[in-house]
């Protein structure tokens, strides 16, 4: 008698609204660790689509040493990328931005450049995944000194706040954020970041989503059922990505 009050769990895909807008992807060609090849972006286009991503705002990774790459590199590899595939113009909108890691670099960049922001003054940061960096507070405020609203990719992937929650509290009180990556609602990276995302979408911590597509698996992965509890609090966070529309 209990069973119909354990409703079926939908499919990922099927909560994305038609003309969503994603803010975090690597999709434009060997630019990154995201796409490789102009094949390989036409086709994860062609597939985003189909899933009801219809604006994208590609955000390769800015991490000194390892991806050097610029706000002039990224425009060029856009630009060339556009001039291929508009011919057959596949997403609504397609535009970029960058996705800054948050170390003493962008602590310099921002001294003598503009960041390039997902829109208006929003700009997507990263940590390292085995630490913060020791300056992260004062990487926060300088950005919003600058300007920035910064949107802190991924929170839920971060392992070394999982056991420390107030963490995430501190960093919404600093003025961040929080974008959720929506893999993450499917256990695609592991079981403790599913709760982890639980729990930050219970407490209405979480401000935007994104696919952060950068291969075939992600795409895959979003035929999988999720596995998070809080289904409303997903969708209001899915449709407050509206805010980026162009």
């Amino acid at each position: 008698i209990l069973f119909h009050f354990f409703k079926e769990k939908p499919l990922l895909r099927d909560l994305i609204p038609d003309n969503h807008v994603d803010i975090h992807s690597h999709i434009l060609p060997g630019i990154d660790d995201g796409a490789k090849t102009i094949e390989d972006t036409i086709s994860l286009l062609q597939q985003m689509k189909t899933i009801g991503f219809e604006n994208i705002i590609t955000t390769p990774h800015i991490i000194t040493n390892v991806y050097d790459n610029t706000e002039i590199s990224i425009e060029i590899k856009y630009q060339e990328t556009l001039a291929t595939i508009n011919g057959n113009k596949i997403v609504k909108t397609f535009d970029f931005a960058a996705e800054y890691l948050m170390d003493s670099y962008l602590m310099k960049k921002m001294e003598t450049q503009k960041l390039l922001p997902i829109k208006q003054n929003y700009v997507l940061v990263e940590m390292s995944y085995i630490s913060p960096p020791i300056q992260l507070y004062d990487i926060i405020f300088e950005l919003q000194l600058s300007g920035y609203k910064p949107i802190l990719a991924h929170p839920e992937r971060y392992q070394f706040y999982h056991a420390n929650f107030n963490e995430y509290e501190k960093l919404k009180k600093a003025g961040c954020l929080f974008q959720l990556n929506l893999l993450s609602t499917v256990g695609y990276y592991n079981k403790n970041v599913v709760e982890i995302a639980d729990k930050l979408l219970n407490k209405n911590m979480i401000d935007f989503v994104g696919s952060d597509i950068h291969h075939q698996n992600h795409i895959t992965a979003f035929n999988h059922k999720i596995k998070i509890k809080n289904n409303v609090a997903l969708e209001n966070a899915i449709n407050q990505n509206l805010l980026f529309l162009k």
